[in-house]
């Protein structure tokens, strides 16, 4: 089976001006077709996050005109905006919202369900939406929209600026993306204002980013992200993030969103696999956006000089949102009207500045979490996730039933680059249950085609093994399809990849067809779609794993394991090692490695020196 959500990368979509020509003439047909006599542009499917989504597409038509000046399209523009001006704006308290700070303001607000009360909790966001959605009309405004319409759209857009950032707590979702796309509506809407006004509107739009959101950030991996639904960053929402930062930069002008924007791409570089997959997050765990991120990932990428694009996006959102059948739906539509705006092009090669927290050449790379344990290995196409045996995830060594992969001190890494390898080393003190202290040195190196990973630790008793992932899914075209083969991997000791024997949600069998974010969302304290798939996940009691012996000939007092990823009948591989006074030298078919002693340099930092 594939996986839904990971289609391609975002950057092979065409993004010329002639492209979104075309993506703009097929909405305008969609739009023509379906607009009824009261001027509604909404699907007819359409449910939720509808309160904001026929304004959406009369933003488009106002686009489209501005680009090719159609003149079937000011008529449908002025009906479209009198629907909505007349049937979807709301100033009447939704009953059962929790959030205001402010009874009967008579505010307009938009809703997420049309039904009084059915579903108020969205209202927050989609009143956001619909701002965006009416200052991107209002930009567009001129030669097309009336003055007396126009007029009552600044008074709307004003409304709805004074309902999220006065009648109600501000983010009551603790979302980042929703957060920062109201301060770009107030920063978008300020030049529509009388000048002080306007002045008032875009200081306090900057000054609810510093103190709201900026203030708030959740560290990981060493970055400081916008917190996405109690988390720090979420693949659908974090990409999203990145897109608002961009549109806030272009529209303000202010370093801070560079400055903040610069952070989470290079984190999103770091936490991406080569092949563009990624996974986890607070909120979802594997659904990818699409065209919502285009914007942030292509001016960010650029910025940084890194190929965000190659994050696999849902090519069924490739352009606009979609219902089922494929159908236009205004969600959002204030993503394609901006990255049709913005001519930044795709930067497409890898930055070349090292990252503390991802190894990457060719087709391999693996991406290290907050505790520098690899939180995705990717080789041949195939991904492998942190294995979990007892409670315990990661990739590490095994004695006892205990995972040593948790670090009781300071980590310590050091890269090496040659002409044809790339390699890192991460030291790190780890504590047995016999409460031992132990130097943990993992050693990975690749030539861009293989993986070699060497785990070195002072001797361990029992019968230990390597902990050396979870197969998950690997590449078939621009899809990626679930799997529990490991593929192209071997050991210098011998390798077995076990599974579950105990049944449940929280045993993970990679062959059967849960996926990881089915599995996350079932174990998560809260529903689908509000629970934490990632805290859900942690509570994984077992999953199927690769599991290598100790390498033969390791040196006396020392563990070794040796894992090859990637290099699938490219002969035997058996790994030498040898003791010396500088240290532990590893001898492959491709590389020798010199590993500093535990104490490394005199400064304590590991050592390691890398010859093809």
């Amino acid at each position: 089976m594939h996986l839904t959500h990971q289609r391609g990368p975002l950057h092979d979509l065409p993004d010329t001006p002639e492209a979104y020509d075309a993506v703009l003439a097929d909405a305008v047909e969609q739009a023509l077709a379906r607009l009824t006599p009261e001027g509604n542009l909404e699907h007819p499917d359409c449910v939720d996050d509808i309160g904001d989504t026929s304004l959406g597409i009369t933003s488009l038509l106002a686009l489209a005109w501005q680009r090719g000046k159609n003149p079937r399209l000011p008529e449908a523009v002025h009906r479209s905006l009198v629907f909505h001006l007349r049937e979807r704006v709301y100033v009447e308290d939704n009953p059962g919202y929790p959030n205001l700070k402010v009874r009967n303001s008579r505010l307009p607000y938009a809703r997420y369900v049309l039904e009084s009360g059915a579903h108020p909790i969205g209202d927050w966001p989609s009143t956001v939406w619909a701002l965006l959605q009416a200052v991107n009309l209002l930009d567009a405004a001129e030669g097309l929209v009336a003055d007396e319409q126009r007029t009552e759209l600044v008074e709307l857009a004003r409304g709805y600026w004074r309902w999220l950032t006065e009648a109600t707590f501000f983010n009551p979702q603790e979302a980042g993306n929703q957060a920062i796309g109201c301060v770009v509506g107030g920063l978008m809407l300020a030049p529509h204002l009388p000048p002080e006004e306007g002045k008032s509107v875009r200081s306090r739009a900057i000054s609810l980013y510093v103190d709201k959101i900026r203030a708030h950030r959740v560290s990981d991996r060493g970055a400081a992200l916008p917190p996405e639904h109690g988390g720090a960053y979420d693949n659908n929402y974090g990409p999203i993030s990145l897109s608002f930062l961009a549109q806030a930069h272009r529209i303000s002008g202010e370093e801070i969103f560079a400055e903040d924007g610069d952070a989470l791409a290079r984190y999103i570089d770091a936490r991406l696999t080569n092949g563009g997959y990624d996974n986890g997050g607070p909120r979802y765990s594997e659904q990818h956006s699409a065209f919502e991120s285009v914007l942030g990932l292509r001016y960010f990428g650029a910025r940084i000089g890194a190929d965000l694009g190659r994050y696999r996006g849902d090519s069924r959102w490739a352009r606009h949102a979609v219902k089922q059948d494929g159908g236009i739906d205004g969600h959002f539509a204030w993503m394609l009207v901006w990255q049709i705006q913005d001519t930044t092009p795709w930067h497409r090669t890898p930055s070349t500045r090292p990252s503390r927290h991802q190894l990457r050449a060719g087709t391999v790379s693996v991406a290290f979490d907050d505790k520098m344990t690899p939180s995705l290995v990717e080789a041949a196409g195939t991904y492998h996730l942190p294995a979990v045996v007892g409670r315990q995830h990661g990739f590490g060594p095994v004695t006892d039933g205990f995972l040593l992969c948790r670090p009781m001190g300071e980590v310590r890494v050091r890269d090496v680059r040659t002409a044809g390898l790339a390699a890192k080393l991460v030291t790190k003190p780890v504590v047995g249950r016999d409460h031992v202290l132990r130097h943990l040195r993992s050693l990975y190196v690749t030539d861009g085609t293989t993986l070699w990973v060497t785990v070195a630790v002072e001797h361990l008793d029992g019968t230990p093994y390597l902990l050396a992932g979870l197969p998950y899914a690997t590449d078939d075209g621009d899809r990626v399809r679930r799997t529990a083969e490991a593929v192209g991997v071997t050991s210098a000791g011998p390798l077995r990849l076990t599974h579950p024997l105990s049944k449940g949600v929280d045993h993970f069998d990679a062959r059967t067809e849960t996926t990881q974010e089915q599995a996350a969302f079932a174990l998560a304290s809260d529903p689908r779609g509000y629970g934490n798939p990632d805290e859900g996940w942690r509570h994984l009691v077992t999953s199927t794993a690769l599991e290598a012996d100790p390498a033969p000939g390791a040196p006396e007092g020392l563990t070794v394991f040796a894992v090859r990823y990637g290099a699938d009948g490219d002969g035997p591989f058996a790994p030498v090692f040898e003791a010396t006074p500088d240290g532990l030298r590893v001898r492959t078919e491709a590389f020798t490695a010199l590993i500093g002693e535990v104490a490394g340099d005199a400064h304590g930092e590991p050592e390691l020196t890398l010859l093809d």
